[in-house]
């Protein structure tokens, strides 16, 4: 089956709440899969942190939680260095008991240098990073699955940990690991993922990137097709090529090679480049959402039925 949710973020427009929830529920409206938000505290231009209004992803989900009803709900991802692995897994528990079922739980070992140095999280190299994300994986599946949980690593070290009530989803929600570190990252996901979360790659490098993770997988004993597969990224849709134009303009310079760019034929086209490799879900960022939604019902109506 493929999957479609919409990715926003909670900064600028989607700051305002009552504007992110007006796109979940018209997401939800037209038959999106899922929706999806980031692990951000301030929005992150190349300078430094902005001061444009940013909304916390817990919070904001938890809300969204209680305003949608089908809709599925993740994040893109959940940084691992921003909250302890025990917290986090108590978190989620619930948010999937609010829901009914509904949570996707997207992790990574985080990325932004000046946010950890901002709010004053250790911020280390990428192995020490991908350690913590590991051991972080395993503390939360075991919360999830076990009466308690104890766990003594290098980086965590908890106790006997109660988490009730379990999630809804049995055995628990699916752990996307987002990433695409080749030596590191991708190693994690083939021991320890149900899915994985690759952003804004071009057909040819998800190609590439999937032959490294079979062979991480290999190495473990694991079959790669067990593991989902997820595509995020933008995509720039208008009924003729008159209408792209104006869109083109008014984005300014987009890279078709990275993104979803055309008519809803061409649209097609270049997600069955992607299906064709096993890619099952897609997390598509729709510029401009809040002011009109229009893109996303006609992908609704005249791409979603073709898969």
């Amino acid at each position: 089956m493929i999957r479609f949710g919409v990715k926003t973020s909670q900064a600028r427009d989607y700051g305002d709440y009552d504007a992110l929830r007006r796109v979940w529920l018209e997401a939800e409206r037209l038959g999106f899969h899922s929706g999806w938000l980031f692990d951000h505290l301030f929005e992150l231009p190349s300078m430094g942190p902005s001061l444009e209004p940013c909304l916390e992803c817990w919070t904001s989900l938890s809300a969204l939680a209680a305003e949608t009803k089908r809709l599925r709900l993740g994040v893109t991802v959940l940084c691992a260095t921003y909250r302890n692995p025990a917290l986090l897994a108590k978190m989620a528990s619930t948010l999937d008991v609010i829901s009914n079922g509904r949570l996707e739980f997207g992790i990574g070992a985080g990325w932004a240098g000046v946010e950890h140095e901002a709010y004053g999280f250790p911020f280390d190299k990428p192995a020490i990073r991908i350690g913590r994300l590991r051991e972080s994986v395993k503390i939360i599946r075991s919360m999830w699955t076990e009466e308690k949980t104890s766990f003594h690593g290098k980086y965590y070290d908890i106790e006997g940990a109660v988490n009730n009530p379990k999630p809804v989803q049995k055995p628990h929600p699916p752990i996307w690991i987002g990433g695409g570190g080749e030596g590191l990252t991708l190693k994690a996901i083939a021991e320890l993922a149900d899915g994985c979360n690759f952003i804004g790659l071009s057909p040819a490098e998800y190609s590439h990137k999937l032959d490294v993770l079979s062979e991480h997988c290999v190495k473990r004993g694991r079959n790669v097709d067990d593991i989902q597969k997820s595509w995020q990224g933008r995509i720039l849709i208008a009924r003729d090529e008159a209408e792209l134009s104006e869109m083109k303009h008014k984005m300014g310079e987009i890279d078709e090679e990275h993104n979803i760019v055309g008519t809803p034929d061409h649209c097609v086209e270049k997600i069955r480049e992607y299906t064709n490799l096993g890619v099952s879900c897609f997390m598509l960022v729709f510029p401009w959402a809040t002011r009109d939604t229009g893109p996303m019902q006609l992908f609704s109506e005249r791409v979603m039925p073709e898969f």
